[in-house]
Formats: structure tokens, sequence, C-alpha cells
């Protein structure tokens, strides 16, 4: 399969304030995205991922770095020529979410009211408000509807809620790895990851700007944390399973196992790039996700006013998103006589499995896009027919 090669952001300026579901709003904000294959005449080929936690617009191709390194998008074994999701055949968006570190307005940027960085001023955001944020970047675009809108984890939220919120203007969504809200233990492990960050000496209560300093120390924790449950058992087993560093015990607090040292390099390395406020900001977004609270938590009412079809894939040893909670989607769906398509896959490396190259997944996401690219064959064919005619 073809590479994309070397790709480049773009960015977007809305200067009228965005309503957001706490009662606050966002006056003047930039939405950062990328941009893959060729919209067609008829604008019916056009399909939005939206991303998960630390992901970001950034979801194929290859940026080149000023020091001769390369940087791969986050879903590049997914996205591109000849890829489950054909740039040959689609024309793919990602959007970096407000509230982001990585370009889009977000706690580091400066605040139009004072100047100075939003830091613990940046209002507190939900899916839907990026979903309608993502709809206002698509009306820029001469989009009026996707043929999908797909994404994994969080980003499978995001896809959910288009379905609820804009029915008429997606025809297919497809949600990986997802659920349709947090369990209480998933809460309890991002508030966890968010006391390790709010507890943190640099945090300065959000304005750490201001400080020259980063709570490197809180989001390390909070990235083990989180990183514990992107794994299954089995997968930590048989990367590292109980190896120690040295052979032996060091009889202190340091690092003995193979999977400590693992799990210090990951924290490490994203204090180095990722934003403590951001982490705040998209942990929350996980919590109150939940379209079914509205209809006395019954997701059947609540998906009832969908249109689009489905797809929803999850992982057999995904414990955080587990597939029961898809089945959930599923089964609300089918009470609502919805075109749902499921699929669970046996893999072992569990909520991650959805970001790597398991055959039968990357099967069963390919034959889908050929079933929505049909659609828009079998679309542009009538519309030629109708012209002949005419």
């Amino acid at each position: 399969m073809k590479s994309l090669g070397v790709v480049s952001p773009q960015s977007m300026h809305f200067p009228e304030p965005l309503p957001l579901q706490s009662g606050a709003s966002i006056a003047g904000y930039t939405l950062v995205y990328e941009t893959y294959g060729e919209l067609n005449a008829s604008r019916s080929n056009a399909v939005l991922v939206c991303h998960a936690l630390n992901a970001s617009h950034h979801v194929a191709g290859v940026y080149l770095k000023e020091d001769g390194s390369r940087s791969v998008g986050w879903w590049d074994n997914m996205v591109g020529p000849g890829k489950p999701l054909d740039t040959d055949r689609f024309f793919v968006i990602g959007v970096n979410n407000l509230g982001s570190c990585f370009g889009s307005t977000g706690p580091m940027h400066a605040n139009p009211a004072t100047g100075k960085p939003y830091g613990a001023a940046f209002p507190v955001v939900t899916v839907e408000d990026w979903v309608h944020a993502q709809a206002r970047l698509a009306d820029a675009l001469g989009i009026r509807q996707f043929a999908a809108v797909m994404g994994g984890s969080l980003g499978g939220m995001q896809a959910l809620a288009w379905s609820l919120l804009y029915p008429d203007r997606l025809r297919h969504c497809m949600v990986i790895a997802s659920t349709p809200k947090l369990s209480a233990q998933n809460i309890a492990f991002n508030d966890v990851a968010r006391q390790a960050i709010l507890t943190d000496p640099d945090f300065h209560g959000g304005d750490y700007y201001a400080h020259g300093v980063v709570p490197r120390n809180g989001l390390k924790v909070a990235r083990m944390v989180g990183h514990i449950t992107y794994l299954s058992d089995d997968d930590m087993a048989e990367k590292f399973g109980r190896d120690l560093r040295a052979g032996e015990y060091q009889f202190g607090f340091g690092v003995d196992f193979e999977i400590e040292s693992y799990l210090r390099y990951q924290g490490d390395k994203f204090a180095e790039y990722f934003d403590a406020n951001t982490y705040l900001l998209i942990t929350k977004a996980l919590d109150y996700f939940d379209p079914a609270a509205a209809y006395a938590g019954n997701l059947t009412d609540a998906l009832a006013g969908t249109r689009a079809q489905f797809l929803l894939v999850s992982f057999s040893t995904d414990w955080r998103f587990a597939p029961a909670r898809s089945r959930e989607i599923v089964q609300a769906l089918v009470n609502n006589r919805r075109h749902v398509t499921y699929a669970e896959i046996d893999a072992p490396h569990g909520h991650d499995a959805f970001l790597l190259e398991d055959e039968r997944y990357m099967a069963t996401i390919g034959a889908y896009y050929n079933r929505v690219w049909r659609e828009i064959e079998a679309s542009a064919a009538d519309l030629a027919d109708i012209a002949v005619a005419a």
C-alpha cells in the first residue's frame, strides 16, 4: 500500500462565539485540521475521522520535522491510498478538537478577554460541543452530508453524537472500541489521573504557564494510570511478565520490573508533549458523555432519532470499553430497526487494538468502506442516468 507522504495541517478561524453545553461560550476560536484525497463533484465522498484522547488532526501521512525526524499520523495504517479508508476514493478530514494542545484553541492560547493564556479559565467542553464545532467546519468546507463519520474510543463517542445531533448529515456512523457512557470504574480511573495533575505543586491552579513550569509529575502519573487501562492483562504478561530490569530484586522503591520501566517511559514521554489542562478537559468530556441521560437512561429512546447506517467494532480483551458496551448500542439500534453491522474481534491487545493492524479488523473496516463506495458510485450512476434522460 502506498503512503500519503508528507502532509500539512490547515487552520480555520471562526469569529462567532460557540455556545457550549455548560452555558458558557468560546468567542473567536480556531480549528486545526488536515484533509487527504479529493472531494468529488457531488461532495458525497467526505469522511470525518474523530480523534481520541491524546491524538489530533494528524490522522495519516507524515510530518517532516526540522531535526529531520518524522511524525506519522496516529491512524496511518487505516487511512491512505489502498488502505481500509482509501484516500483514492474518499476525501478524509481530521479535526483537532477545541481544548486540545495540538493547534486548535485551547488552554494554552490567549484568552481574548485578558490577552493571557486561558489556563484554568478555559471552559469545560463536551463531546457534543466538539461535534457542533466540527459541523461548523464542515459547513465552511461546503460539506452538507458526510458519507461516514468514524472514530475509535473517545472518537467513537463523537461519531455516535453526530448520528444524534445531525442525523441527516451522515449516511454511515462507524463506532470503534467505544461505549454509550463511561462506567463508574472508568470515571474512577479518570479522576485518579486528574488528581495526580491537580495535586502536582507545579500545577498552580491551572495557570502554570505564567510560572514557566509544567506539572510534569502529575502528567506522568496520569499517563501511567491511563496506559494501564489501554492494555490487556494477557498483553502485559506476554510483553513483560515479571521480568526484572537488573535480574534480581533491588530491595528499594525504584524500578525493579520491566513493566515499571515501560510505564515510566510512557509517562515521561507523554509529559514532554501533552498539556495538563487539556488532559483535565478531555477526561471530563469522557465522563460527561451519556446521551441516554436525557431519556431516563433509556438508550433505545436516545437513539430513536438516528438515520444513519451503523458499523460497530469491539475487541474481546478491551476491558476499558468492553464488547458488552458496544452490544448495548447495537441492541438499542436494532430496537429502532436501524441497519447495523457488528464485529467483535478476538484480539489480545486490549483497548489499544483499535490502533493496531489486526488483519480481521482491517478487513472488516475495508469491506464496510467498499460498501459505502458502491453506494456513492450507484448514486453517481443514477444522477448520470437522470441527466441523460433530461
